[in-house]
């Protein structure tokens, strides 16, 4: 019985990567990916400038329940007030599509905040990502988020 729900969870864990598209050329949709995760980092570190590096110059952030956000409304959006943290942060695409200097992605993505008072919030909700190619890099020239229950 043991064996067979370890092929189970093999198997739907399986599914699910596969169920990922990735379409376009191989070497930039690693540099998606690798971006990605290191923005998740950035964002755990609290650190500001490198937030901000992965984004273009005249990009814009679309948060949940609030305006449009660009220049350095951005980094002012991601700075946390003192006493603040995310701990945990991570996205996760459910596509990667690119055509010439610009892509989009789009998925899920999910966190954890520790308040000043040591309690722990957790959430989570759905993503699209515009990237455009600066250079031979990848950065964030839309960002587009809400939250699910």
């Amino acid at each position: 019985m043991k064996n067979l729900i370890i092929i189970i969870l093999t198997l739907a864990s399986i599914r699910h990567v596969q169920s990922q598209t990735l379409s376009g050329n191989k070497e930039d949709i690693q540099i998606i990916l690798k971006n990605t995760e290191d923005f998740s980092k950035y964002v755990m570190a609290s650190d500001y400038t490198n937030i901000a590096n992965s984004y273009t110059n005249g990009a814009k952030i679309f948060p949940n329940n609030t305006n449009i956000l660009e220049g350095e409304d951005i980094i002012k959006y991601w700075t946390l007030p003192e006493g603040i943290s995310t701990t945990y942060h991570k996205i996760t695409q459910s596509e990667i599509n690119i055509i010439n200097d610009m892509a989009y992605d789009y998925g899920y993505y999910e966190g954890k905040t520790k308040h000043k008072d040591g309690r722990i919030s957790s959430w989570k909700g759905k993503y699209v990502i515009v990237w455009k190619k600066v250079d031979d890099d990848w950065k964030m020239h839309l960002d587009i988020w809400n939250n699910t229950k």
